[in-house]
């Protein structure tokens, strides 16, 4: 069977399948410690549970506006407010399956083919796939650990050209946990606006942030920046609920409707009883949410110990989210029990095979330099799983 041109040329997820491999050797007995999949390992809270069963009995089953529910949609704008200072209407908002999905309906509204979308590397696997898909070209720009890995405005103004359309900003990041300050913010908005490039603010990960660091949205930098800026957020990462499927996008009224348009032919509307849950998460307790960053915390000050205690790994302290990039390029060239260790594909093998470890090779992420630990696992895992590293790691050779 022939198949379309957009979908040779898209792989699947490198985190994803990794996972698959780590779950499969699991499966055959064998004891995997994985570091892929950025997925809170707590329970979704206890009072958004209740709220989704109490929609189930209530038989809250049927259809509804297909970019989400009206109440939803206000507990948003409610949300962005309290926390952002930002001014939006329902009708800006369009609630979608998932925060990944909220980037696709971006794409679908935004980009014509042959319009050149910048990405900042370190960047999440899908975003490059995604704007293949939609029939634009990715513009990767290397950010460098020096500098924290944050894009300079330097090697921002280098990489427009007329076919600029848009960019992503995700802060804090994935991979790097990077968060970008107000000033950083503003000094690309400097370039950004009088070019009219849309910004793309993945903002899915903006409640996990350490050491008292201040989580600014790009969006809330004056009014030019906002009517430029597509806000992208959802409920997965805060609340632990990954598979509740609910994300969102903010937006100028025009691209939202155009979004809202597109998701009512492509998916209708996301799941009802998940939306129910979402209200219950953006108007109930923070406290859980709370609990979980307190938890991450202590994660993260181990796992960037152990990394750096481990010869031929380095990394830098995250400002956010819930991995660490790791530096394991002093291992390139050497060979460890017979295998030579050539880049961080050959590395993430090595490891799940010989220390039953599973890691993502930054190739994935646009750094082959590097590979990513997700701290969320329980605090046994990351004490064996970095022993387990250390221990094969003594026998480079």
């Amino acid at each position: 069977m022939k198949l379309a041109r957009r979908a040779q040329g898209i792989g699947a997820s490198p985190t994803l399948a990794m996972n698959a491999r780590a779950k499969e050797m699991k499966k055959q007995g064998i004891d995997i410690i994985s570091f892929t999949v950025g997925e809170p390992d707590f329970n979704t809270p206890d009072h958004i549970a209740a709220a989704g069963i109490s929609a189930i009995e209530k038989g809250f089953t049927r259809y509804t506006p297909a970019a989400g529910l009206p109440e939803l949609k206000e507990a948003i704008c409610a949300k962005l407010k309290r926390d952002n200072g930002l001014e939006y209407q329902a009708a800006d908002v369009v609630v979608s399956n998932g925060a990944k999905h909220s980037i696709y309906n971006v794409l679908q509204a935004l980009i014509d083919e042959g319009d050149e979308v910048i990405v900042p590397a370190p960047y999440w696997v899908s975003y490059t796939e995604m704007i293949k898909l939609n029939g634009g070209t990715p513009v990767v720009v290397a950010t460098r650990a020096e500098n924290g890995f944050k894009l300079t405005p330097e090697a921002l103004a280098e990489s427009l050209t007329p076919r600029t359309r848009a960019i992503f900003l995700n802060t804090p990041n994935n991979p790097t946990g990077a968060v970008y300050s107000r000033r950083e913010l503003e000094q690309l908005a400097e370039v950004l606006v009088p070019r009219g490039v849309v910004i793309i603010a993945d903002e899915v990960y903006e409640k996990l942030l350490y050491d008292g660091i201040v989580m600014t949205s790009v969006a809330s930098l004056g009014p030019e920046v906002k009517a430029l800026t597509v806000l992208i957020n959802g409920v997965s990462k805060t609340y632990a609920m990954t598979g509740w499927r609910i994300g969102y996008a903010a937006a100028p009224r025009e691209l939202a409707q155009a979004m809202a348009n597109i998701q009512s032919h492509a998916t209708s509307n996301p799941n009802s009883i998940a939306q129910q849950a979402a209200i219950a998460a953006l108007n109930g307790p923070q406290e859980p949410a709370q609990q979980m960053l307190a938890e991450f915390a202590k994660r993260r000050a181990r796992m960037v110990e152990g990394i750096n205690a481990i010869p031929g790994l380095s990394c830098r302290k995250p400002e956010g989210a819930f991995y660490v990039f790791a530096d394991t390029s002093d291992l390139y060239g050497q060979t460890i029990r017979g295998q030579k260790i050539t880049d961080s594909i050959s590395l993430a093998e090595f490891l799940l095979t010989e220390a039953h470890v599973a890691l993502v090779p930054g190739v994935a992420f646009g750094d082959d330099r590097f590979v990513r630990f997700s701290y969320a696992t329980s605090m046994e895992n990351i004490d064996k799983g970095l022993q387990r590293i250390k221990d094969v790691l003594t026998e480079v050779r």
